[in-house]
């Protein structure tokens, strides 16, 4: 049939691939127009073509909650299971971004979690615009790297439960994943010394002290980081006139301390909004999950008053055949008996008629 997986296709994470999508998103897929036209009897050389004609990203939409061609394309995807050289290529593809999207969900699903920071990972530095489609069905702009975001931090993607990872700290300490490069170090490492002098003087010079440059920007970003307080990036402590000495171009150690401390505290600080991030996007899980809820609760109801009305149809019209076989049996009988009169008066004046003969003879 042409819903059911491959042949071909191994399970994954010990079930059928097609079962990473809950069931009744994939009744919904099956049953939505561009599955039966667009997506029958795909091979993996052919789904390349169909993921070139994607124009945004998203799960299900609407009140009849009718799914996206990216959601169909992915589910195809699962159930032909395409060799993991074609899913690194849609990763890596520069070009199209909706194919690299796709490429990145897949890979979320059936891939392990040193796969998952492996190939994700390097698509943080992907800033394009990207289009979604929320519950709504209206367009709502993203871009590649919040997107890669959710797939490693999120549980639950275009209306998709995500497969549980180990987190990256686990696998660094059992020497399994290197640590993370920021993106940072290449810029951080361009400051010299002269500039980093002339910022510490003005802060001393400062009659009050003014909050860094990153923190001001971090805040105007984030609403939240006004609750989360903590002292000042040893960055922008003063220092002795005793541990002031002249440096050459060439960062020194203590720089590079410095730059390493301040890459810490910014990857706390952006995973502290992440996790915040994440606390909203929980709340609009369990909501939806909420309006879900009452959406199968109306369907029953509609449903069971349907079947009370069916039966009570069904009910009606039996009693009506009965009412009606009872009339006809009564008629017959009412029939049977007038004939039986008319014969028997038939024969009554028959025998008058015939003594009547007999007399005047």
């Amino acid at each position: 049939m042409a819903n059911t997986t491959s042949k071909d296709a191994r399970h994954v994470k010990g079930v059928n691939p097609q079962h990473l999508v809950e069931k009744i998103i994939r009744t919904r897929i099956y049953e939505s127009k561009y599955w039966k036209e667009h997506c029958f009897a795909l091979s993996a050389e052919l789904i390349v073509d169909k993921a070139l004609d994607l124009d945004c990203v998203g799960g299900v939409f609407g009140g009849n909650t009718k799914a996206t061609p990216f959601l169909c394309l992915l589910l195809k995807m699962l159930q032909i299971q395409p060799d993991k050289d074609i899913v690194v290529e849609f990763i890596k593809n520069e070009e199209f971004k909706y194919v690299r999207c796709l490429g990145a969900l897949y890979m979320r699903l059936v891939g392990t979690a040193l796969d998952c920071y492996k190939y994700l990972e390097p698509l943080y530095n992907d800033y394009r615009k990207i289009k979604r489609r929320n519950d709504a069905g209206q367009l709502e702009l993203l871009h590649v790297d919040e997107f890669i975001d959710e797939l490693l931090i999120t549980d639950r993607v275009c209306d998709i439960i995500l497969p549980r990872i180990q987190k990256r700290l686990i696998l660094e300490q059992s020497e399994q994943l290197d640590l993370r490069v920021s993106a940072l170090d290449d810029d951080l490492d361009d400051v010299d010394d002269a500039e980093l002098e002339e910022l510490e003087r003005e802060l001393r010079d400062s009659p009050q002290r003014s909050p860094s440059p990153y923190q001001s920007r971090r805040d105007r970003q984030s609403p939240r980081s006004h609750r989360h307080s903590r002292s000042p990036s040893p960055r922008h402590r003063r220092r002795s006139p005793a541990r002031r000495h002249s440096r050459s171009r060439s960062p020194s150690p203590r720089h590079r301390d410095r730059i390493d401390t301040h890459d810490r505290h910014h990857d706390r600080d952006r995973d502290r909004d992440r996790r915040d991030r994440d606390e909203d996007r929980r709340d609009r899980d369990e909501d939806r999950r909420d309006r879900d809820e009452d959406r199968r609760d109306r369907d029953e109801d509609h449903y069971d008053r349907r079947h009370r009305d069916d039966r009570r149809d069904r009910d009606d019209r039996r009693d009506r055949d009965r009412d009606r076989d009872r009339d006809r049996d009564r008629d017959r009988r009412d029939y049977d008996d007038r004939d039986r009169y008319d014969d028997r008066d038939r024969y009554d004046d028959r025998d008058r008629y015939d003594s009547r003969d007999r007399r005047r003879r």
